[in-house]
């Protein structure tokens, strides 16, 4: 059974097109995001050879010393500037086992089919190859989506997209088959002036609405968003937006991971240990 269609591709790479020639001045939630991966990165020890950056948006991503990259990208023109490949990340062009290491940043919230797509990327791992993501999660944009409920009142549009959290999240690591599944979020919040500039960050990171089905925000809608923007907004005329971020952290299957102790091994019993005295 296919997936359903909920966001459209043409509309997603046709909007990662429209970002890439001025994506430095919004990629500040990215940047974020790389960041994050590269903590995680930092605390595993041991060396990687073949990495797939999964999205790769302008290659801002450092890769471990001596590592051979492959870029993939929805969109041509990052495709192009990172010298990669485009596609889907539901589609993957690479053969089982290719990396060891598969990073990727800010593009599976808009993935259609993101199980299948987690289950590619686990088959693109070796065994014991490591997986390391972050998405825009559930509450994300809460002032945006705050504000549209009173501009649109009792019937608003399907505007902004669905978003999974944390604990569905990791599930969706588990149902892929990775090992060692961990799901973590952080939340990083930003004060615009006014509603433009957030839509301008938005449309500028390529994360605006590619919905397959969408319909256009008419002008007098427009004007009830922005003033409903400012009206959430602070002493200082600045507007508290939130981005809750996913980072997820998997790995490919090997029998020489740890394990979980099997049910019924442990040796001590936990009433004993709770026992006054024990």
């Amino acid at each position: 059974m296919s997936p359903p269609l909920i966001f459209s591709p043409a509309a997603r790479a046709r909007a990662r097109d429209r970002a890439a020639p001025r994506f430095a001045e919004h990629d500040f939630l990215r940047a974020y995001m790389l960041e994050g991966v590269a903590d995680r990165l930092a605390s595993v020890k041991r060396q990687f050879r073949d990495v797939l950056d999964l999205g790769c948006f302008d290659a801002a991503f450092a890769p471990p010393e001596g590592a051979r990259v492959a870029w993939l990208d929805p969109g041509f023109a990052f495709a192009a500037q990172a010298g990669g490949v485009q596609g889907r990340e539901d589609a993957l062009p690479f053969a089982d086992g290719a990396f060891d290491l598969i990073v990727s940043a800010g593009v599976l919230d808009t993935v259609n089919d993101l199980p299948g797509a987690l289950t590619l990327a686990r088959r693109a791992l070796r065994p014991d190859g490591l997986f390391l993501a972050a998405f825009l999660g559930a509450g994300s944009l809460a002032t945006l989506r705050a504000a549209l409920r009173v501009a649109e009142g009792d019937r608003p549009a399907a505007r902004l997209h669905p978003q999974i959290d944390v604990r569905s999240a990791g599930d969706l690591l588990a149902r892929a088959g990775f090992a060692l599944p961990v799901a973590d979020g952080e939340t990083l919040e930003v004060r615009y002036r006014d509603l433009f500039r957030l839509l301008g960050d938005v449309r500028g990171m390529a994360a605006g609405n590619v919905l397959a089905e969408r319909v256009p925000l008419r002008r007098e809608t427009l004007a009830r968003l922005a003033a409903a923007f400012a009206e959430m907004a602070d002493d200082s005329g600045r507007t508290t937006e939130r981005f809750e971020i996913i980072f997820l952290t998997g790995w490919a299957p090997s029998p020489d991971q740890p394990r979980p102790a099997r049910r019924g091994s442990a040796t001590a019993s936990l009433a004993a240990a709770l026992r006054p005295g024990g």
